[in-house]
């Protein structure tokens, strides 16, 4: 292992000023939300020093804030914090689906949605739930903070739009009407604590007859980024979300997707189960909508 230091600013001001610091001097910095994926990695793959940040300190990297119309959730706030919100669970259940599977209960006590966001990895289980869900990146700059949709943060395999001096203050939601809720499904080769083969996200909005007025259909671990598959939402608005909807929508995920082949799953598996969790998220999704 390199040689690191280590920072835990109290304020966006300080966490900035690290960080522009560093930038200017071409030195590298890293923040961390959580720490789970980044002492693992430095301890193996990216072994090179580093300055680490640590963001818990931030108050409003641990805001949770659930207001009338949106909900804004700090992007250092543990994902156990957020599995015992019992009004978080009922707004954005696909969300909460996605963070309970990050890691073991204990890992859950560090780890959070932030941070596997800004992970990057294609497999990252948060990622298509936020999606999905409509969620949009709040970014600290030395100018103020600006907004990008989760759908376009993540850029390439652990890389996002991030620039040296800028860190995720955490996610906004726009909080579901009646009518809309959402769903989170992936497989793993194992029963729990593994990486995902395949994750699908899920979001529907029906009307009081069972229509289908809006869906948003997020595929991971099936191409270099967790992609939003706008033919699968397209393939469900206007439907009933019967059987024929949910096969034209798995369809368009296999058409979507671009997975590789790995001691996981070959490029042929992957294309069939993500056509199949998305036909199940969806059911998830919808009958989660009907009870609303």
């Amino acid at each position: 292992m390199g040689a690191f230091a280590y920072v835990a600013p109290s304020s966006v001001a300080e966490a900035l000023a690290v960080l522009d610091e560093h930038a200017s001097q071409g030195k590298r910095a890293q923040v961390l939300a959580g720490g789970t994926d980044v002492l693992v990695q430095m301890r193996t793959v990216d072994t090179q020093p580093r300055m680490l940040v640590d963001i818990k300190g931030v108050a409003e990297t641990n805001q949770l804030d659930i207001g009338a119309t949106e909900t804004f959730i700090g992007a250092a706030i543990p994902s156990a914090q957020l599995n015992e919100n019992a009004e978080l669970k009922a707004l954005f259940p696909g969300v909460i689906e996605s963070a309970d599977l990050i890691g073991s209960t204990q890992i859950q006590g560090r780890a959070s949605i932030g941070g596997n966001l800004c992970n990057s990895s294609p497999a990252g289980d948060t990622i298509p739930a936020l999606i999905a869900s409509r969620g949009v990146c709040i970014i600290a700059t030395s100018g103020g903070n600006r907004e990008v949709p989760v759908e376009d943060f993540v850029t390439g395999v652990g890389k996002n739009v991030l620039e040296n001096n800028e860190f995720l203050l955490g996610l906004k939601f726009p909080n579901p009407s009646p009518g809309t809720a959402d769903a989170y499904l992936r497989f793993i080769p194992r029963t729990e604590m593994d990486i995902a083969v395949v994750g699908v996200g899920v979001s529907v909005t029906i009307d009081e007859n069972g229509n289908c007025t809006a869906a948003r259909v997020a595929i991971g671990a099936v191409a270099p980024t967790v992609l939003l598959v706008t033919q699968a939402g397209e393939a469900l608005t206007g439907t009933q979300l019967d059987d024929a909807a949910l096969q034209a929508a798995g369809e368009a995920c296999t058409a979507a997707s671009s997975p590789i082949s790995d001691k996981r799953g070959t490029v042929e598996y992957r294309r069939r189960v993500v056509a199949v969790l998305c036909r199940r998220a969806t059911a998830i999704a919808r009958d989660r909508a009907k009870a609303r």
